[in-house]
């Protein structure tokens, strides 16, 4: 059973940090592309930043220079680094694995940035 399980999430300042995690389980890990996208209230779910197995990351440009992605195989897990975060940050953080036509999503985790 395929399993992605986000944690992490919470009610932040602007300008403050959070790192959310992502425990993957129930398919081979090192062989999917990994990423993380939200979806902000009233908006279309976007992406947010992914990485390779061999470890190449990409970024929204939103994000870029903000936000840092990993991943380690050996206990399934790609964690996203948030810094400087601003309110329009604001959103449900999904995990996502792609390999091919293959897709998995987590349920999300909701990430609030407010003073």
């Amino acid at each position: 059973q395929v399993q992605l399980v986000e944690s992490g999430g919470g009610l932040v300042q602007p300008g403050e940090s959070l790192t959310l995690s992502c425990e993957a389980s129930g398919f081979t890990f090192s062989d999917f592309k990994m990423g993380w996208y939200r979806q902000a209230p009233g908006k279309e779910r976007e992406f947010v930043a992914g990485i390779f197995p061999d470890l190449t990351t990409y970024y929204a440009p939103s994000v870029k220079d903000r936000f840092t992605i990993s991943r380690q195989d050996d206990n399934k897990t790609v964690r996203l680094q948030m810094n400087s975060l601003k309110s329009e940050d604001t959103a449900v953080y999904y995990c996502t694995a792609f390999r091919g036509s293959v897709d998995y999503w987590g349920q999300g985790t909701r990430v609030t940035v407010a003073s």
